[in-house]
């Protein structure tokens, strides 16, 4: 008789089949059958035939046992309860705002948006894309300037890249220095001067009004703050053609909803303004994640970090949106990038924008105003309470001047409910929002001894001014028909839809891209995100307020510590690029602790991933390419060479493990020994996490520091190229040199003073912490053993597509025992001889399939990079496998004559419908181009428009949505 299993045996199992066995899509049958077609009698033996003997590790130690949904929810729930949700009214950058609940619903909660990935295939992304360039538009009627960006990380950092582009732009080599307005946020000072530390850049403090300073330091940027951090609003003119006349471009720190009410930066004469979209509908979060915004001139658009939205022309003529300007220029320039940033907040930038068409020119002007009027209000109450009011201009932040009773003050808002910000020197500040109350103003006011009816109804006089006259803006703004049409929620509802149904995303099928790991995101893991416990948390409020989150972190953290094999994770940064920086910063200091500072030599492989240098750069490193074989690995012989010649100033070796050709290199150990054995330490670029953990992990092959990218391997959804998170790991002697945090909160008081000897690299103390509860719950749920089957799964995926594939594409790399990794390389060159056929060619017929494309052309011109991942069942993997040999055999009716080089299925992908509807000229009939497969059929994905012409979009650069509405116009008089 078998043993019968224990109560515990039983709720392990049940707990597994109840959450594993959804995400790791492939049944045991499906399992069986891959198995079968690779040739490998178990998971187990295909992970001994892929991952090296010397790296392989056990279960991993210190990770809960699996659980439910349920059971993972509720805990999520217990420690949302151990938060208080306080009013926040400390400002800094972060405030109360509300999300129209028509966007949170059909927007944040929707696997349409949230899904998505960044639009690289503009033509099943135009949907994204006109709501980016929605956002791009709001920016440039706001700060009143002509080319803005898709939106950066975090105010801070977006003010960091634009000092960095403002050092590139810079035409005067003399400017050596960053001033700095001292009425700056102080963790984005913080941060600016974490960036220009390595690259010996100091910064100046420059005194508000006083551009007198600015000609004696002789500046390449000058950095001001509008409204400054203690709520002040003045005139910026006298600085900025200060900044000016000796050469260095003014950046201006705006809030965009004052910049409702306020005359644009970009009038004052402003070269680059940036920002947080946080309180146009995105909730704080514990500080992220959030849409910066960036905006500059016609001058530095080439220099502008991140992504721009642009308006192209599609093959047929129309109005078509795509990434402009090949934004993605990091990859491109490497170590002479200006930035390493390769992604953006698409999904927060993508609220922002349309709490903007939602709310309107009016609306927003009405928010604006309310909040406005409540700071007025405040500042009337706090004068005839006998209190000093600093500033007598101001738009939401009153602060009041040092004072003994500051302290009392503060404590008595708290146990009312209110959380406010004692500044160092003992001022005092409130910031108003919109999500303020009249009840609320009332409490508020009340602290002061008086009420906000006598203040309304008798001192009118009191209040009616604290904005300059000369300073408003005029009335007309964002006069386009996207912001002044879909103000019903019926109107607003489709507009959603309609975009939403222009895109693919995770809900329509599988998205198989290379090193990018599109996996579930499931449901049980996004839920806690919109609890208020969570999204409602100011990133300075009160550690006792906060005890949740900080559990959660804790807890988060250690089991990203075990996975990893390191002895401390911080989740401070917030995106892959920041983690890369980070970890690269934890090495640089690491060495100058121990005297060490000539050790500045990165060596990075030829195939790296093109933020790796980009990032050593920014670091002050000096990269130095190793070359690799002709089977993708590192060129051993040429790392000796290369560590042989700079070995004394050997600073680091960065790879990707698994290999950027998606292998297991078998000679990794003897790889970070030579780097070791020479002084140098290892980081590792944690892209491919998704097959090593259970299996392998950085600690075990030797990496000292790594970083992960949790919107790949944990479940953080990518949104259309953001949120993310990018934490770094790091081994004990690196432990000291964590990113410190930006501000510390003591007793009230928001101290920037440093925690570590490395600065922040993210405006809020733990980065994008609102997101953090997806891969807790994606880690609870799974277990060790869940983690470790995923990735075996991963690896049996792409080795199956890889066996089904190779018959018909070469596949470009496998490691010495035949497997591939999670990923696999399928080579397309030969097509463009043979058939006329480029890799573009195919990517844009899948379409006609309703697949996404697999990455094109990385690490290697010409090629498609496919990555399956565990949520993939078998069915969908054989789906895009047949829509794959049958576009192989399209090609070869090409190769054969049966069908014409230039007039054919592939060069004229993807198809609309709106082609097949007109004149029909083609060869080819019209099922063949819409309807290739049956499958198809059944389920069929339109692509909204032809193929998108690059070329005239870099020539006519539009970043606005002025083109689509005039075009619409034409369509709707037709």
């Amino acid at each position: 008789m078998s043993q019968i299993p224990t109560r515990d045996e039983l709720a392990a199992l049940d707990a597994a089949d109840a959450f594993i066995g959804r995400h790791i899509a492939p049944d045991a049958a499906g399992i069986a059958d891959m198995l079968d077609a690779i040739g490998v009698a178990s998971l187990d033996a295909l992970a001994a035939r892929t991952v090296p003997d010397g790296i392989r590790i056990g279960e991993i130690a210190g990770l809960p046992a699996p659980c439910d949904e349920h059971a993972a929810l509720d805990e999520l729930r217990a420690l949302a309860r151990q938060n208080t949700v306080a009013r926040s009214l400390i400002g800094a950058g972060y405030h109360g705002t509300r999300t129209p609940p028509v966007i949170g619903r059909n927007v944040l909660e929707n696997p349409g948006w949230y899904t998505a990935y960044t639009p690289y295939q503009a033509e099943i992304a135009q949907g994204r894309l006109e709501a980016l360039l929605n956002f791009q538009t709001l920016v440039c009627e706001l700060t009143g300037l002509p080319v803005a960006n898709a939106s950066l990380l975090d105010e801070a950092t977006a003010a960091a890249e634009a000092v960095a582009m403002a050092r590139a732009a810079c035409k005067v080599k003399t400017n050596t220095a960053v001033a700095i307005a001292t009425d700056i946020h102080p963790q984005t000072r913080a941060v600016i001067a974490t960036r220009m530390a390595p690259l010996g850049i100091p910064l100046a403090d420059l005194a508000s009004g006083q551009p007198e300073a600015i000609a004696e330091t002789k500046p390449f940027a000058v950095v001001l703050s509008y409204p400054g951090t203690t709520g002040e609003v003045r005139d910026l003119r006298a600085e900025i053609d200060a900044a000016h006349a000796v050469g260095a471009l003014a950046i201006v720190c705006a809030d965009p909803l004052a910049l409702v009410l306020l005359t644009p930066p970009g009038e004052m004469g402003a070269d680059v303004v940036v920002g947080s979209s946080q309180r146009f509908g995105v909730p704080m979060g514990f500080g992220g994640p959030h849409a910066a915004f960036f905006a500059t001139t016609e001058a530095n658009r080439r220099l502008m970090p991140g992504r721009i939205v642009g308006v192209s022309i599609d093959a047929a003529g129309a109005p078509a949106m795509r990434l402009a300007l090949q934004t993605r220029e990091q990859h491109i320039r490497r170590e002479k990038a200006t930035s390493n940033i390769c992604t953006a907040q698409v999904l927060l930038a993508v609220i922002a924008g349309f709490y903007a068409v939602w709310h309107g020119p009016e609306g927003l002007r009405r928010i604006a105003r309310r909040v406005n009027l409540h700071a007025r209000l405040i500042a009337a109450a706090a004068r005839a309470g006998g209190h000093a009011v600093m500033h007598d201009a101001f738009f939401d932040t009153v602060t009041l001047a040092p004072a003994p009773a500051n302290t009392a003050l503060y404590r008595a808002a708290a146990e009312a409910g209110f959380n406010l910000r004692l500044h160092p020197e003992g001022a005092l500040s409130i910031s108003l929002d919109e999500t303020v109350t009249l009840a609320e103003l009332d409490t508020l006011i009340g602290l002061f001894g008086g009420d906000a009816a006598t203040l309304m109804g008798g001192a009118l006089s009191e209040i009616a001014t604290s904005l300059p006259l000369a300073l408003l803006r005029g009335e007309d703004y964002l006069e386009q028909a996207v912001f002044n049409t879909h103000h019903s929620e019926h109107a607003m509802l489709r507009y959603l839809k309609r975009l939403e149904d222009r895109d693919i995303a995770l809900n329509r099928s599988m998205i198989p891209l290379g090193s990018c790991t599109m996996k579930l995101n499931a449901t049980a893991e996004m839920m806690a995100i919109t609890w208020p416990e969570f999204a409602d948390i100011h990133p300075f409020a009160p550690a006792a307020q906060t005890q949740g989150y900080l559990t959660l972190i804790e807890r988060l953290s250690g089991w990203l510590a075990a996975a990893t094999g390191f002895a401390a994770v911080s989740l401070q940064p917030n995106a892959g690029s920041q983690g890369e920086y980070a970890g690269l910063l934890a090495i640089r200091a690491f060495h100058h602790a121990n005297g060490q500072a000539n050790r500045d030599i990165c060596l990075i492989p030829s195939s790296a991933h093109g933020t790796n240098p980009a990032s050593a750069a920014m670091a002050g490193m000096r990269v130095v390419v190793v070359a690799c074989t002709k089977d993708g690995d590192v060129d051993v012989a040429d790392l000796e060479a290369k560590i042989a010649q700079h070995g004394d100033s050997l600073a680091a070796l960065m790879i990707t493990y698994p290999s950027t050709h998606g292998v297991f290199e078998e000679q990794i150990r003897r790889i970070c020994e030579l780097v070791h054995a020479h002084g140098g330490q290892v980081y590792m670029d944690g892209a491919n996490m998704n097959a090593q953990l259970g299996l392998t992990s950085p600690g075990a092959i030797g990496a000292d520091v790594c970083h992960l990218n949790l919107h790949k391997t944990f479940c953080i959804p990518h949104g259309g190229g953001g949120p993310g998170i990018g934490p770094i790991g790091v081994a004990a002697h690196l432990v000291p040199y964590l990113p410190g945090r930006p501000v510390v909160v003591s007793d009230g008081h928001a101290d920037a003073t440093p925690t570590s000897p490395v600065g922040p690299v993210s405006a809020a103390p733990y980065g994008s912490a609102l997101i953090l509860p997806i891969s807790y719950a994606y880690i609870r749920m799974m277990g060790a053993a869940g983690l470790k089957r995923a990735s075996e799964v991963a690896i049996a995926s792409a080795n199956y597509i890889a066996g089904r594939l190779g018959p018909h594409y070469p596949v470009l790399y496998r490691g010495a025992r035949g497997m591939v990794a999670h990923e696999c390389i399928i080579d397309c060159r030969g097509f463009e001889a043979s058939a006329n056929i480029r890799v573009e060619d195919i990517a844009k017929r899948l379409q006609d399939y309703g697949f996404h494309a697999p990455t094109m052309s990385w690490p290697v011109a010409g090629t498609l990079m496919i990555e399956p991942t565990e949520s993939e069942p078998k069915d969908e993997l054989d789906r895009f496998c047949d829509a794959m040999i049958a576009i192989r055999a399209e090609i070869a009716e090409i190769e054969a004559g049966a069908a014409d080089r230039t007039d054919n299925v592939l060069r004229n992908s993807p198809h609309t419908a709106a082609e097949i509807a007109g004149d029909w000229t083609h060869p080819y009939s019209r099922a063949q181009a819409v309807f290739p497969l049956p499958f198809v059929r059944a389920a069929k994905y339109w692509p909204p428009v032809k193929r998108v012409d690059n070329a005239y979009g870099d020539r006519n650069l539009v970043c606005t949505c002025a083109p689509l509405e005039a075009y619409a116009e034409q369509e709707a008089l037709a």
